[in-house]
């Protein structure tokens, strides 16, 4: 994969992962801890990260997301954390995914991108995988938007680009 085709995959993927900051950043705490809500903000925050982290993890057989996180996210009865995360430990968590969704797209050669993407999607290539992350990041950011729009009538900007490149650190 080329470095000009891996550095537009970050543009809009990291793009992404911007607008989802933003949305992060723009909730007002009487939305963000509204534990009356269905879908709760905070939660939909949190799921959004936890499986761009699983995603992009090299392999799921001992895959941990970082503390105080655990696997629960995994659990097909839809077990819900035990406690709602503020926003600092979601912008930390974003700042783990960032960095580990860049990590990724430097390595992504040829060979790697039309690598099976393991047992999170059988049949499908690393470069789906990855362009299925930029739309899982996206619609659940347009989610957190319609959200806030409908309690606040008001919501980030569209981000047509990462803003930093690929290479930066």
């Amino acid at each position: 994969m080329s470095l000009e085709v891996r550095g537009v995959l970050w543009s809009q993927l990291g793009g992404a992962i911007d607008m989802l900051e933003n949305a992060i950043r723009a909730c007002p705490p009487t939305l963000w801890g509204d534990r009356t809500r269905e879908p709760e903000y905070w939660y939909i925050v949190y799921h959004t990260l936890f499986f761009l982290d699983y995603t992009l993890a090299d392999s799921h057989e001992g895959f941990m997301p970082p503390e105080p996180y655990n696997l629960d996210e995994l659990d097909p009865a839809g077990v819900l954390p035990a406690r709602v995360y503020s926003q600092e430990e979601m912008l930390i968590y974003l700042e783990h995914c960032r960095h580990k969704c860049r990590l990724t797209l430097r390595a992504l050669t040829p060979e790697r991108a039309a690598a099976p993407s393991g047992s999170v999607r059988p049949g499908w290539t690393q470069l789906e995988l990855r362009l299925s992350d930029l739309r899982h990041v996206q619609h659940h950011t347009a989610q957190l938007n319609l959200l806030l729009r409908q309690s606040v009538d008001s919501a980030p900007r569209w981000v047509s680009r990462a803003g930093t490149e690929l290479a930066a650190v």
